[in-house]
């Protein structure tokens, strides 16, 4: 039955799970819309077996997150061929999330490297993740967003360390080397190239509402959203940390910073979407 199917799911951990629309107790679909619901199953192929070919259980099963489907009576050549097809997308699936858990790593190392931004990836993370929720992102941006959120400085492990670290203000040449770690950091992600949002959030958050941001000035609602997200969380939680060429601000100034900036740095609305979520005490 389907609550016996999910307990051998998390035992077995398989390349592919061949499920039946109506078995007893928790039927085919409702395994399938569990299975996609969890993050360590969500990227199994699900294939359905069907009794008979009916447009209302596509739907059923597509809303549910079902891969491919199959009706009775099975045909074994069909079988075999769309079991082939699934497991080889799993496997990719795979390869493309070692490379994911790489780059973060990565990510997590750069971040150890300075003092000054100890915690910052999980802070900006979890300020997107609520932010995005807040301007109503689907799930899948959403999963994206935080994902990009962790490895939106990545593209710093190629800017020169004392420059990264100095305690006074840049020249125009440091900074201009500071600003290459967009398109670095772009570079390093594409492997990740299948989720686009992710390569736009580390290319983009540094980009102005005002469209005097960098590397490609776009402006207004021509920066995508979630770039648009991650440049306010980013900055706030730059404006509430010690730097090496100041202290930290309050939340209260940080605020200000925000409200003075939105029209011109920042989105407004999205920037008013945090400060209210900032001052109703939704987020700390």
């Amino acid at each position: 039955n389907g609550a016996e199917a999910l307990v051998m799911v998390e035992k077995e951990s398989p390349d592919l799970i061949l499920v039946d629309a109506t078995m007893p107790k928790m039927d085919g679909f409702e395994v399938c819309a569990v299975l996609k619901s969890k993050e360590e199953t969500r990227l199994i192929p699900v294939l359905l077996v069907t009794p008979i070919e009916e447009t209302e259980h596509k739907i059923r099963g597509f809303e549910a997150g079902v891969d491919d489907f199959l009706h009775r009576p099975i045909n074994s050549v069909e079988l075999l061929a769309r079991v082939k097809c699934l497991v080889r997308t799993k496997r990719l699936n795979d390869e493309l999330v070692n490379v994911e858990n790489a780059i973060i790593a990565l990510a997590t190392a750069i971040e150890a490297k300075d003092p000054y931004t100890e915690g910052h990836v999980e802070r900006v993370a979890s300020y997107a993740l609520t932010l995005g929720k807040e301007v109503r992102l689907a799930p899948w941006e959403l999963r994206a967003l935080h994902k990009a959120a962790i490895l939106h400085d990545v593209g710093k492990i190629g800017v020169d360390e004392s420059i990264l670290l100095k305690p006074g203000s840049l020249t125009e040449e440091e900074f201009n080397q500071l600003k290459t770690h967009t398109i670095i950091g772009e570079r390093i992600c594409r492997p990740l190239g299948r989720n686009r949002l992710i390569l736009e959030v580390i290319r983009h958050h540094h980009e102005r509402y005002d469209g005097k941001g960098y590397p490609d000035g776009l402006a207004g609602e021509d920066i995508p959203i979630a770039a648009r997200i991650m440049a306010v969380v980013d900055a706030y939680d730059a404006l509430t940390s010690d730097r090496p060429y100041r202290a930290r601000r309050s939340q209260e100034q940080a605020v200000e910073i925000l409200k003075q900036e939105a029209g011109k740095q920042f989105d407004p609305k999205i920037a008013t979407a945090f400060i209210s979520l900032l001052e109703t005490g939704r987020l700390r």
